[in-house]
């Protein structure tokens, strides 16, 4: 009876052999596998989250723009003086024809976003270079400042803005500079120049002359003026000045 109850060596061996089979084939787990597979690196971000990172907005950016923003405004103020010298001289020439200066008060909006290329950075380096001219003095009212420092910066995004700020050229500068022209164009004759008609000689001269401008200020001198600034080094910790050192 013993012999037909206890088991022959050779089951014995053939259920050792498919255990030991089941767990190399991955039936049981293996300690080591499950080391390995946590050691391996995640998966790529996805581009919702590469974008919220390129956007988001850091302790050098608010720094940096805030710089841009003051020296900015001191430019501001100081044209002030100069625009109440020659646009009399100017416009004596061809009435209209000194709105080709205007530039000068908002080419800041170009220039933050091709330096900062964030979203905002143009509102933002406006609205600290507008505070910084009002704190220096000038002969606007504050409203006036504000509101269209406001505008100029929202028209100047437009352009970067539609290429989800992941284009920066020359060209896009330069329809930053004529879309931020074409606004302050007509705010200066809807809320400034009133008695002046759109269609007449005066009308028709200044609004080129602020498009004519505004490429070659806001977008143009913006332009070069951010590959000037990145060339001496200043923008090594940021996008804008990594591109142009590895150009």
């Amino acid at each position: 009876m013993a012999n037909h109850i206890q088991p022959s060596s050779n089951h014995v061996e053939s259920a050792a052999r498919k255990s030991s089979s089941a767990s190399s084939q991955g039936d049981v787990p293996n300690p080591d596998r499950s080391v390995r597979a946590a050691q391996l690196p995640d998966s790529e971000p996805s581009p919702r989250k590469s974008a919220s990172r390129r956007f988001r907005w850091t302790s050098a950016d608010i720094a940096v723009g805030a710089a841009l923003g003051v020296a900015c405004g001191l430019v501001f103020w100081l044209f002030n003086f100069a625009y109440a010298w020659l646009s009399p001289i100017i416009g004596g020439i061809l009435p209209g024809l000194a709105s080709v200066l205007h530039p000068l008060w908002y080419f800041s909006g170009t220039l933050a976003v091709i330096i900062l290329r964030k979203p905002g950075a143009a509102v933002y380096v406006n609205l600290v270079g507008s505070a910084a001219e009002m704190l220096l003095g000038n002969q606007f009212s504050f409203g006036f400042v504000f509101a269209s420092a406001a505008l100029q910066g929202v028209f100047a995004e437009l352009p970067f803005a539609l290429t989800r700020y992941k284009v920066f050229n020359l060209p896009i500068s330069m329809a930053s500079g004529a879309l931020v022209a074409l606004e302050y164009g007509v705010y200066l004759m809807l809320f400034r120049y009133q008695g002046v008609s759109f269609l007449s000689p005066r009308g028709v001269i200044h609004m080129i002359s602020e498009l004519v401008g505004g490429v070659l200020i806001a977008g143009v001198m913006s332009w070069y003026l951010y590959k000037g600034i990145a060339a001496t080094g200043a923008l090594d910790r940021f996008a804008s000045g990594r591109v142009q050192r590895e150009a």
